[in-house]
């Protein structure tokens, strides 16, 4: 069955994202820098991941879990001015220019020309939707998700959402845990350009004996992959 719509992930997959994160978390820890490196950022891995459920992926999640870790390891004395640090960092990554991946418009646009591309991201709405805005992508693609979470149910309805059963569809992004294996999970294809920063959280093995499971090496070898995958069942 022919592919008729393709999904992109955002962050990391068309533009830089992760770079912000580590340099805030590098600032971070050198704002507290009695503490131990390697203990704090472990620390606050642990913040973030138990508080997606109560905000979400984002930064402004993020920006949340340092200050929670900041209290924590200094026990109730950190001082007010680095809680604004660490609040004015978060304010940076949320007005930091974005920076597209080599090859994102080209490959985007080269896609739309054929197919239905669809942008699926995960994260807090008003940012993903000033990158989309600054990126000068937003024209070319024909429709766009902005999801709490992505699982395959979210996949589904996505792909419903826009013509397409799961068989018709592909899932480009960097993210195995997020952009491959849920796709994977309700029947299309799932493409993996990996990038060369990603969070521990999104790490997974690669389903390298699934049969609708391909990756390359970056966007520019996309075209040329989605045609060969045309008329493949």
């Amino acid at each position: 069955m022919s592919i008729t719509t393709i999904g992109f992930d955002a962050d990391d997959t068309l533009w830089h994202n992760e770079t912000f994160f580590r340099l805030t978390q590098q600032r971070f820890v050198e704002l507290l820098s009695d503490s131990d490196p390697l203990h704090l950022t472990k620390r606050l891995e642990a913040a973030e991941r138990r508080n997606l459920g109560r905000y979400g992926f984002g930064i402004k999640g993020f920006i949340l879990s340092m200050i929670e870790t900041a209290i924590e390891v200094t026990e109730g004395r950190v001082a007010a001015p680095v809680i604004a640090e660490i609040l004015a960092a978060g304010r940076d990554m949320l007005s930091h220019p974005v920076d597209l991946l080599t090859h994102a418009r080209d490959t985007v646009a080269t896609l739309a020309a054929h197919h239905r591309v669809v942008l699926i991201t995960k994260g807090d709405l008003l940012d993903q939707e000033r990158k989309l805005a600054q990126s000068g992508l937003g024209d070319l693609f024909h429709g766009v998700e902005i999801v709490s979470d992505k699982t395959p149910a979210i996949y589904q309805t996505a792909f419903a959402r826009h013509g397409a059963r799961p068989a018709q569809a592909a899932m480009v992004g960097n993210s195995l845990k997020s952009d491959v294996l849920p796709a994977l999970a309700v029947g299309a294809w799932g493409i993996y350009v990996p990038h060369d920063l990603i969070w521990s959280y999104e790490k997974a093995e690669p389903p390298i004996d699934a049969a609708r499971f391909r990756a390359i090496s970056d966007l520019a070898a996309l075209p040329a992959l989605i045609a060969e995958l045309k008329n493949t069942p």
